[in-house]
């Protein structure tokens, strides 16, 4: 019981600075956001709503400069004010900013906040084994070594979620007549809206997929469904 005392704490520890992390993310947007009162895009979420059999779909501005869509851990669905401004700008289309909701939404329908809350505790508890373990071995190197795997841990399970919440959107997006032609398009002016293309970094220790990679997956969702439709 002794040797697992690090590991359990460890665990504990995750889950509490997670949930204090989650409360004040709550407070941040609760203190800087609006709901979203745009006509044009309350009508791409009506049709989205029907879709999916629900009577709305809730989405606020949240007020910070970068652009960003985002679930909250309480299932609430935020566009950032620069990406809303990106729209009024005429640089992103009104059906690319619903598949940013609509990737959003997978988030929350597929309980990826959950999610996270479970791996971020075992990653905690892998680096701290890691971190005893190696630093027996190699003393003054195994905590970075045990940090960097966790890292490239998390990494690869990020990536594994956002795969999940593109497949969701693009379903959505296809269901609601609207089709994945923008979901597509915005990957490809993404990089250059964010100036976070992952550039020179290796794909194994991006938090999000390559660009290229998600129009792949998406496009093989397309065949598959094709190859499911009755032939005339």
């Amino acid at each position: 019981m002794l040797k697992l005392t690090p590991i359990l704490l460890a665990i504990g520890y995750a889950l509490v600075m997670y949930q204090f992390s989650a409360w004040r993310t709550a407070r941040e947007l609760d203190a800087r956001s609006t709901e979203l009162a745009d006509p044009r895009l309350r009508g791409l979420m009506e049709r989205m709503a029907h879709a999916l059999g629900v009577e709305r779909i809730r989405v606020h501005i949240y007020e910070v400069a970068p652009v960003n869509g985002l679930a909250a851990p309480d299932g609430r669905i935020f566009l950032t004010r620069g990406f809303y401004d990106k729209y009024r700008a005429g640089e992103v289309t009104g059906e690319e900013l619903a598949s940013v909701i609509a990737h959003e939404l997978g988030h929350v329908a597929l309980g990826h906040a959950r999610r996270r809350m479970i791996d971020f505790s075992g990653q905690n508890a892998v680096r701290v084994v890691l971190a005893t373990v190696l630093g027996r071995f190699i003393p003054g190197v195994g905590v970075w070594i045990a940090n960097l795997l966790a890292g490239l841990l998390a990494a690869r399970l990020s990536r594994q979620d956002e795969y999940e919440a593109d497949a969701y959107a693009a379903a959505l997006m296809t269901k609601a007549g609207l089709g994945t032609g923008p979901q597509k398009s915005l990957f490809i002016k993404l990089e250059g809206l964010t100036g976070l293309g992952g550039r020179g970094m290796p794909a194994w220790m991006m938090s999000h997929p390559k660009t290229a990679d998600r129009v792949r997956a998406i496009e093989a969702l397309e065949a598959r469904w094709a190859a499911q439709l009755p032939q005339e």
